[in-house]
């Protein structure tokens, strides 16, 4: 089969041609690949950012936002069959393990993590678990969905952490409407009764925010962190979302919160320098995102099959994916790119 592999470093992927994936153990699934997205996490993958955490060895196939079609499953599996349309919790899990049991399962002690632990879904198939596949309508296109499975949930999850913060006449921040911040601003428009405040330097992203629910748009022009204080009376947001977190959005989205409020860090790569004391005098939180769970992508893929949260895609051949990875570095892709087969 073809896939897209890292081979070093620094270096642009390459399509190879592959054994394709074997059962071997009674709960494995094997999904015939119907779209695989391209998110920012794979340049960071490509710039070497996660060997220290996963120390995966290379090559290995890229792509951890999938979705397709139940092409064979092990002798245990019974929640899916072939045939079925899926789409895929992007970390296969135990089940077993204290996080799992508490429905923490991005956490789980055991799972693995498709396109960066081991070989993902920019492929014709993957190997993935039972535990991961949430069955779909049949009629529902997995190039459309795909995306849903990492960028989705991760938007998705850190919404659902920030609600009970945003009651009605509350003001929330979104830094950065892209891949990831245009399904954060669906899901604070389908769940929440907040004012929503995007703030991005592409005034084609600021638009489709307005269309998706976005009450005002700020253009990240350097007087962005002063704007948004007018807007709020001189106080900020009771919640930042920032969907950067680098290139100094970081401390622009800590600037952008009022005090008691809550900076929710979704992006990475910057680094954030507070003073201690100016977190204790002004009681500013500080929380973290890492994915979503198993319930969160079930819960997002029923406003999305609900017509409540859509995917702006732009699809591209498998074997195009080095000119997606591109687009993508190069800010020419507004929603999500998604490879297909």
């Amino acid at each position: 089969m073809k896939a897209v592999r890292i081979h070093k470093f620094h270096e642009t992927p390459v399509i190879d041609e592959v054994p394709e994936p074997k059962i071997s153990n009674p709960l494995d699934v094997i999904v015939k690949i119907g779209g695989a997205g391209v998110c920012r996490t794979d340049l960071h993958i490509i710039e070497g950012q996660w060997d220290a955490a996963m120390g995966t060895p290379l090559p290995y196939i890229l792509g951890h936002e999938n979705a397709g079609w139940v092409h064979e499953t092990g002798p245990a599996v019974t929640n899916v069959q072939v045939g079925d349309t899926v789409i895929l919790h992007p970390t296969p899990t135990c089940g077993l393990c204290r996080a799992c049991r508490a429905g923490d399962d991005m956490h789980c002690e055991n799972s693995s993590f498709p396109g960066l632990s081991t070989d993902g879904g920019m492929a014709e198939y993957l190997l993935t678990s039972a535990r991961a596949c949430v069955k779909l309508d049949p009629k529902t296109q997995p190039r459309d969905v795909a995306a849903l499975a990492d960028a989705g949930i991760t938007a998705y999850h850190a919404v659902r952490k920030a609600l009970p913060l945003l009651y009605p006449g509350s003001t929330a921040v979104v830094i950065g409407a892209g891949g990831l911040g245009h399904i954060g601003i669906q899901c604070l428009a389908a769940l929440s009764a907040t004012r929503i405040i995007v703030v991005d330097r592409n005034p084609d992203a600021l638009k489709l925010a307005g269309q998706l629910g976005a009450s005002e748009a700020v253009v990240a022009d350097g007087r962005h962190v002063a704007a948004v204080k007018e807007l709020t009376s001189g106080q900020g947001a009771h919640v930042v979302l920032d969907f950067v977190a680098e290139q100094g959005a970081e401390m622009d989205g800590w600037n952008m919160t009022r005090p008691a409020g809550s900076y929710f860090v979704i992006g990475y790569g910057g680094t954030v320098t507070i003073p201690t004391l100016d977190i204790i005098s002004t009681e500013r939180n500080i929380i973290g995102n890492i994915v979503g769970t198993y319930n969160d992508l079930a819960e997002l893929m029923a406003l999305a099959q609900a017509g409540k949260v859509t995917l702006h895609t732009k699809t591209y051949p498998l074997t195009a994916a080095p000119d997606a990875l591109a687009d993508l570095d190069a800010g020419r892709v507004r929603g999500r790119a998604i490879l297909v087969p």
